[in-house]
C-alpha cells in the first residue's frame, strides 16, 4: 500500500484493491493536484476544498454521506460527525470514511471539528491508519486530535492533515509541529 498526501485533506491511497482519492480540493487550494485516474473518490463534506470531484481524472465512483456501502469490492462505512464543536451549527456536518485495504482498516476523518463519541468510535472500528486533522480553527487542533487518536485504541499509524505549510503560510491554522 502507498499513501501520498497532496495537501489539505487530499490523499491518494494505492492498494491491491484499487486507487482511492480523499477530499479532492478545487484550484483555489494552492497544492499540486493528482492527475492520474482513480477508482474511487471519498468526500467528507460539500465545501469547495473537499468536494472537487470534477477535477479528478477518470470516471471514479464517488462515496459520500453516512452509512455502509460496497463500492468496487471495497466496504465503506460513512460515520456522521461535525465540522465544529457546536454540533454543526457553525460549519455543518462531516463524514468520516472508514474502509479496509489489504486487510488494514483506514479512517479518513475529513474536517472533524470535535472529539468522537462512543457510537462514532464503534462505527469506525479497529483503525490501524488514521488520517486526522490537527490544525485547529476549522477542525480539531493538536490536543483534540491526540484525544481522538487515544479514543481509537487500535491505531498504529497517525498521519496528520489540515495544517499550515509553506504553501499556505498565512493560514490561521496551526503547523504540524505544534
Amino acid at each position: 500500500m502507498k499513501i501520498t498526501w497532496y495537501g489539505h485533506s487530499c490523499f491518494l491511497i494505492e492498494a491491491k484493491e484499487g486507487r482511492i482519492l480523499t477530499d479532492p480540493f478545487d484550484a483555489k487550494v494552492p497544492y499540486d493536484f493528482p492527475d492520474s485516474p482513480v477508482d474511487i473518490v471519498t468526500v467528507s463534506h460539500d465545501h469547495f476544498d473537499h468536494n472537487a470531484v470534477d477535477r479528478v481524472a477518470g470516471d471514479p465512483a464517488v462515496v459520500k454521506g453516512q452509512g455502509k456501502r460496497s463500492v468496487a469490492g471495497i466496504d465503506f462505512t460513512g460515520v456522521g460527525s461535525y465540522h465544529d464543536d457546536r454540533r454543526g451549527a457553525e460549519r455543518g456536518e462531516n463524514t468520516i470514511h472508514a474502509f479496509d485495504l489489504e486487510g488494514i482498516r483506514i479512517a479518513h476523518l475529513g474536517d472533524l471539528g470535535t472529539v468522537l463519541d462512543d457510537r462514532q468510535i464503534a462505527e469506525i472500528g479497529d483503525v490501524r491508519i488514521l488520517l486526522i486533522p490537527v490544525g485547529g480553527r476549522y477542525t480539531t487542533d493538536a490536543a483534540a486530535a491526540a484525544a481522538v487518536s487515544r479514543s481509537l485504541e487500535a491505531v498504529l499509524t497517525i498521519i496528520p492533515m489540515l495544517f499550515t505549510s509553506d504553501r499556505i503560510p498565512a493560514s490561521p491554522i496551526e503547523t504540524v509541529e505544534r
